[in-house]
């Protein structure tokens, strides 16, 4: 893995990419966090720096950042109807989902779900 993507929000342009990313995440076993975005969304630019922050601070964790009209497909896989929704996969499940810029709740769900098993 490179150190350039530890700790730091990747942003997903592409399917194929966006596959790679995920599957990546899964197979390391990492908690995948994934923010549905949209560059018109008034709450999602506020909520990006927090979760870039986050990110920052818990390096063992998966972020991804997907645009709804970018990547539709995905976004519908993933029933997306609100922006942010912040989607939280753990063994390629979802065991969570956060809808809205809520910044304590976001950080709460990814110490909850990002804990180190040791």
């Amino acid at each position: 893995m490179a150190v350039s993507e530890e700790g730091q929000v990747i942003s997903c342009h592409s399917a194929d990419e966006w596959k790679h990313q995920f599957d990546k995440g899964v197979s390391d076993k990492k908690l995948v966090v994934i923010d549905f975005t949209a560059s018109w969304c008034g709450p999602c630019r506020f909520i990006a720096p927090i979760f870039a922050e986050i990110a920052k601070k818990t390096p063992h964790v998966v972020f991804l950042k997907v645009d709804v009209d970018e990547l539709k497909e995905i976004s519908k896989q993933f029933k997306i109807e609100a922006m942010p929704t912040f989607v939280f996969i753990k063994g390629g499940e979802e065991v969570d989902r956060l809808v809205g810029a809520k910044k304590e709740d976001l950080q709460a769900k990814v110490a909850q779900h990002g804990a180190i098993n040791v």
